[in-house]
């Protein structure tokens, strides 16, 4: 039994130091650019204000400690944003040596397209919360009320909700390599499509905007990439012979 450990560990053991060691790295790098998005979080929340346009909408602190949270919140989305694609090309550089050269392949074809639908998802998420603040400011004109907005609460709602549609855009490259990689099958997705939209919709509910036509604007291009995907394994990949 000892031995048997023993050997396993001997076995696993330089694969688990290549993981520290490359975790170490994008820690590292997650912590340079969460403080670089801490040391600028003055500019970023001028650039956000100045994208949504909010004249005559009175924006306010409510606590003295609010401009640290922001800073800090701040950091932490600029640290994110930064690591992803590296996390990604990680994994994939850890995965290379026992992975076949076509499976390779379709992953460093996805690399480039997994980041392209992060920053679409995450830009479709700013541009709701855009639509959102928007709705807010004309309701209160006309029906002739004040408005304040909290500055903190704000920028986290736009930064949380595009951080996680960015993430939710993710969902058509995990589909694809769960059934490529024969871990579902294609059938089985597609016969689980109510489940599915179910899902989805809980997904979007949890975002930060309340208001009906946002979850649905929210919800529409998840779905619209779920049936995309299935159409495009099938034709291209032929995950449903698989």
């Amino acid at each position: 039994m000892a031995e048997n450990l023993q050997e396993n560990i001997n076995k696993y053991f330089p694969y688990l130091l290549e993981i520290r060691k490359r975790l170490l790295f994008v820690a590292s790098l997650f912590i340079v650019a969460t403080v670089i998005g801490f040391i600028y979080y003055e500019r970023i929340t001028t650039t956000i204000l100045q994208f949504f346009s909010l004249k005559g909408v009175n924006i306010v602190f409510t606590s003295p400690f609010q401009f640290f949270s922001l800073a800090i919140n701040s950091g932490l989305i600029v640290g994110l944003v930064v690591i992803f694609p590296l996390l990604l090309y990680q994994i994939l550089a850890f995965l290379r040596p026992a992975l076949r050269t076509r499976e390779y392949k379709l992953i460093l074809v996805s690399l480039p397209l997994s980041i392209i639908l992060f920053v679409a998802g995450f830009g479709f998420g700013v541009l709701v919360m855009k639509y959102v603040v928007a709705t807010f400011y004309q309701k209160s004109l006309e029906l002739q009320i004040g408005n304040f907005l909290d500055i903190e609460l704000l920028l986290s709602h736009i930064l949380v909700t595009g951080a996680l549609m960015g993430v939710g855009f993710q969902f058509p490259i995990v589909m694809t390599f769960l059934m490529h990689f024969k871990v579902v099958k294609h059938k089985l997705i597609e016969s689980q499509r109510p489940i599915i939209y179910i899902a989805t919709m809980i997904f979007v509910l949890l975002l930060p905007p309340t208001d009906l036509m946002s979850d649905a604007l929210l919800f529409l291009p998840l779905v619209f990439l779920f049936e995309l995907t299935l159409i495009l394994d099938r034709v291209f990949l032929k995950t449903h012979l698989l």
